[in-house]
């Protein structure tokens, strides 16, 4: 699919009904810094879990995170081969690794440096031989760290395995040695720390996308009269791997454009040169919804960080909220090539109260930039709010709001 015109991709999205039915239109009437206007909202399904499936290297779970037809959506149709793609806020790096297999060169950035661990790898995918060998060179049987705390998740033997391989990651870093199988291997890892099912190191817990408080998982325990079980990490590691890498083909030609990941505020990322990015496909916090800090402390414990130093924004109130975007927008504005494009997406918050894709409107106009159209993605039920007890016909994000801003 080529790049379209602003104007084409505006009549593109009003007369959208691939999936069976035109889009309801709204008018949002805006007026902000001495400007008014009408930005059309369309809602309608733009996309769904069922239009295909998300390539196998996806799936690594973040709290929030968006499904990849999200960003593919807006990809195909704002960029072209050989562009490259942002996101300010890339979490698992959702859009970046969509940009990445859609042969678009990803440049993302995250104030948490957990995100670069789990994205980095899945855009230089070692061989699964190379993981295997590496997996079983190790000696994960001497271990210095110890952390009782942690027996509340799992057994100890398991324990002493997660922490020898923590060790081994983080002296590798600090000789400067730690390679790309070292570096698959570390995200995986990650991934296999906490969770609901025998794949994961842990006893049962929440869903995989964050870690309880120990207090927490102690009670979790109690209630359900369990104890951490041995599990064997090695096995889980080298399973999980050869699922992430089912859709892989190492030999595919638009697979070349280097990468460019970063780690600063989002509201001044520096090491970005301005006019250098078609595109940018973003979800920033949506206020104080979710706690990533306190979500990430078992994953930035395994890199060695903590993740409470970590100056993630939990702005409770929207007048702050939208003074941090305004600025976000204006760096975007700046990295951004003229006649380049926005998608920047929220979800429902306070059970529809805040409509934040009217503050983003104003947020971007406070910036310099044009929005040419809101476009409002409902989404269906999904496994994972049901696995927290959540209807999303009723409660929570169940759909997505996203602003598609133009630099003339």
């Amino acid at each position: 699919m080529q790049k379209t015109s602003a104007a084409a991709f505006i009549e593109s999205i009003l007369e959208f009904s691939e999936f069976g039915t035109p889009p309801h239109l709204e008018p949002f009437e805006w007026e902000v810094a001495g400007r008014k206007g009408t930005t059309m909202k369309a809602t309608n399904e733009y996309w769904t879990s069922r239009q295909r499936q998300a390539h196998s290297l996806h799936e690594i779970s973040y709290r929030a995170c968006y499904k990849p037809q999200l960003p593919q959506f807006f990809i195909e149709r704002l960029s072209e081969p050989g562009d490259a793609v942002y996101d300010p806020f890339m979490g698992r790096g959702t859009t970046q690794m969509e940009a990445f297999l859609l042969g678009r060169k990803p440049v993302g950035n995250d104030i948490n440096p957990l995100s670069q661990v789990l994205l980095a790898p899945r855009l230089s995918p070692p061989s699964l031989e190379d993981i295997e060998q590496r997996l079983y060179s190790l000696n994960l049987n001497e271990p210095k760290e110890t952390n009782s705390e942690l027996l509340a998740f799992y057994h100890p033997d398991t324990l002493k395995e997660i922490i020898a391989l923590k060790e081994y990651f983080l002296e590798r870093e600090r000789q400067g040695t730690l390679d790309s199988i070292d570096a698959w291997i570390r995200m995986v890892a990650i991934n296999r720390l906490s969770g609901h099912s025998t794949g994961f190191f842990s006893v049962y817990t929440l869903p995989p996308n964050q870690a309880v408080s120990v207090k927490r998982q102690l009670k979790i325990n109690e209630t359900r009269n369990q104890e951490p079980e041995y599990k064997e990490i090695r096995p889980r590691i080298l399973k999980k791997s050869k699922s992430l890498l089912k859709d892989w083909n190492s030999n595919d030609s638009q697979h070349k454009h280097a990468s460019l990941l970063t780690n600063e505020d989002a509201r001044n990322v520096s090491e970005i040169t301005t006019s250098s990015v078609q595109l940018v496909v973003t979800s920033p916090p949506f206020l104080d919804i979710v706690d990533y800090q306190a979500d990430n402390w078992l994953r930035c414990w395994f890199i060695g960080i903590n993740s409470s130093e970590i100056k993630i924004s939990q702005l409770k109130n929207v007048e702050d909220w939208e003074k941090t975007m305004t600025a976000v927008l204006k760096d975007l504005k700046r990295i951004v090539k003229p006649d380049g494009y926005i998608a920047f997406e929220v979800g429902e918050v306070r059970n529809g109260a805040v409509l934040l894709e009217e503050n983003v409107v104003h947020c971007g106009i406070r910036a310099g930039l044009e929005p040419i159209i809101i476009l409002i993605n409902a989404q269906e039920f999904t496994k994972t709010a049901n696995a927290w007890g959540v209807d999303n016909k009723t409660k929570g994000t169940n759909t997505n709001r996203i602003v598609v801003f133009h630099k003339a």
